[in-house]
């Protein structure tokens, strides 16, 4: 019985971390109303970092250290400024809806990472779903079709950032905390953010709804980020994973509530393709652990 009220308590905090998710999008693309995206990223940047620093040092851990330094953390970092860049870029030039949907290919690129760079074993199954997967993100994005957006593949760029970021983490020692972590995710964005703003016009004051808009999202960012944390802790990784998916049906409810987004029939047959190539690839992960 524990164990079922365990993933249901998992089930519950993964589908909060997802809503949270989406609501933090949603509020980044009303600021981009306003305000230039390199903008944008240094106030996430900036109020993110101050955020995780501050538990960090709560919790008695260094922020700078000899750690800072190390491949993975480097490459952590590497990947979350192209991930991050390339996701908010996504969102404010594109349908929230579509960017969401590419945004749902990262654990299927996570998969193939893991094969080629980290010795991961992937049967043949696996591999034909990672394929067909990245076929449903051709799909949302269209080449050479009508519908095909440029600015898309800022979700694609996205997508191989935050594997980067992700495949890094796999190789991080121990020691260094998830707070620790987090704090640089946050603060690594900020020179990246103020690059692109060399390329806008003069940075705008956040007053008033900008100003809730900003608050709100520094809010609901760090709460997904703890729900995502205690929902894998406490949940099977094979019952709570999946739940994941479900960002992108918030993410196309705000879309269509939210900005007036129409839901065209290749965005959700794409979106369907990615999300069951995942789905798949989650259940072969997990039959392949359980033979060991």
């Amino acid at each position: 019985m524990r164990q079922k009220s365990d993933n249901l308590i998992g089930i519950l905090l993964m589908l909060g971390a997802m809503a949270a998710f989406a609501v933090e999008d949603t509020f980044i693309k009303k600021l981009a109303l306003s305000m230039g995206t390199g903008q944008i990223l240094v106030m996430l940047g900036v109020g993110g970092f101050a955020i995780f620093a501050v538990l960090a040092k709560w919790r008695g851990e260094v922020i700078f250290s000899r750690d800072l330094w190390l491949g993975p953390v480097l490459l952590r970092n590497f990947g979350e400024i192209i991930g991050t860049s390339g996701y908010v870029l996504a969102v404010v030039l594109t349908p929230l809806s579509s960017a969401s949907a590419i945004l749902q290919a990262t654990p299927l690129a996570v998969a193939l990472g893991a094969a080629l760079f980290l010795g991961q074993t992937v049967g043949w199954r696996r591999w034909i779903a990672i394929g067909v997967g990245f076929v449903g993100v051709l799909i949302v994005i269209r080449p050479g079709l009508e519908g095909f957006q440029p600015a898309s593949l800022f979700a694609v760029m996205g997508v191989i950032g935050l594997s980067i970021r992700d495949l890094a983490t796999r190789a991080m020692p121990a020691r260094v905390s998830s707070m620790v972590l987090s704090a640089y995710g946050f603060g690594v964005v900020i020179p990246a953010g103020l690059f692109m703003m060399l390329f806008e016009g003069p940075p705008v004051l956040p007053v008033g709804v900008d100003a809730v808009y900003i608050t709100a999202a520094l809010i609901v960012g760090p709460v997904g980020y703890y729900m995502i944390v205690a929902a894998m802790r406490i949940g099977e990784v094979a019952v709570v994973t999946p739940f994941r998916y479900v960002r992108l049906v918030f993410a196309m409810a705000f879309g269509v509530l939210v900005f007036g987004e129409v839901l065209d029939f290749y965005t959700l047959l794409g979106a369907g393709v990615i999300i069951g190539s995942g789905l798949f690839t989650i259940y072969r992960e997990h039959m392949a652990r359980k033979t060991l």
